[in-house]
């Protein structure tokens, strides 16, 4: 099997957290296309990445989702998939594929305007790009709701779930105005949207099922619905032929026992007939 094929057939085996670990690599491959690298640095098109200008985002509504499947690099890109490999498989472990899918989503376009909005009033101009905001949900709201959880990791051993999280928000704070603010403000904001989400989950509010309505709706635009066409029956008045062809033995095996009887009278008289064949012979006669 050639490597392509065994990725294809990863791809269709695995579940929702693979999928999105496959789109997460294979946009970031396919945007490559558009970027142009400046500084160390990948540099994509405004219509790809989030702008923190309101401006341009009203103008391109569509990059509060895609700027958080496209990386900054090959080492951020790597960094992220570890952790939503992680997050993933902790999340999952409690929730369904539906609701993994609503938060990454709902997570990714919360952290996207917490960004823009911050930036605004910061009166700064910046640009974002990573999946970190929904990664930081799913791990976050896999954590408020078994904040308990025993994780074993590389020489530490067994670490309760929330001592981890607690790391990574911790280290997002201290360094929010040191270097990529931006990228801390969309990290503690999709945490607070886990957050939110589990609480509201827990309340009777399931948040995903506006993501999946809406996916719902497009997957049904591509997917053509199979009619019926109406077709009229005949019925056909006469009686199957199995049944014709079981009357035909029933009449043979009548005239069989029939026949033995009078051959019975013939040889030893009609005294000599029992009871049963009596009836049966009276039966027969009528």
């Amino acid at each position: 099997m050639s490597i392509l094929e065994d990725l294809k057939w990863q791809y269709k085996i695995g579940g929702i957290s693979n999928k999105m670990i496959y789109w997460n690599v294979g946009i970031f491959l396919l945007s490559l296309i558009f970027y142009q690298f400046k500084t160390g640095q990948f540099v994509f098109p405004n219509w790809l990445q989030l702008v923190s200008e309101p401006t341009v985002v009203l103008h391109y509504p569509w990059t509060l989702l895609t700027y958080a499947f496209l990386h900054g690099g090959f080492w951020h890109l790597f960094f992220n998939m570890m952790v939503l490999n992680f997050a993933s498989r902790l999340f999952l472990t409690f929730f369904t594929q539906k609701q993994y899918l609503g938060l990454y989503f709902l997570s990714a376009v919360f952290s996207g305007l917490c960004f823009v909005v911050s930036f605004y009033f910061l009166n700064k101009v910046s640009v974002m790009v990573g999946a970190s905001g929904a990664i930081m949900a799913l791990l976050v709201g896999a954590t408020t709701y078994q904040p308990l959880m025993n994780v074993r990791l590389l020489l530490l051993g067994n670490v309760k779930l929330w001592h981890i999280t607690a790391v990574l928000l911790l280290l997002d704070l201290l360094q929010i105005q040191l270097d990529n603010t931006g990228g801390h403000i969309a990290h503690l904001s999709g945490a607070l949207f886990g957050y939110i989400y589990i609480r509201l989950l827990q309340n009777g509010t399931d948040l995903s099922r506006i993501v999946n309505s809406v996916l719902d709706f497009f997957a049904s635009l591509f997917t053509k619905k199979q009619s019926t066409p109406f077709k009229k029956v005949h019925v056909n008045p006469k009686r199957p032929a199995v049944k014709r062809e079981s009357k035909i033995v029933t009449k043979d095996k009548t005239q069989q026992q029939l026949d033995e009887i009078l051959d019975k009278i013939s040889q030893s008289g009609y005294d000599s007939l029992t009871s049963e064949e009596k009836e049966f012979l009276f039966k027969a006669g009528k």
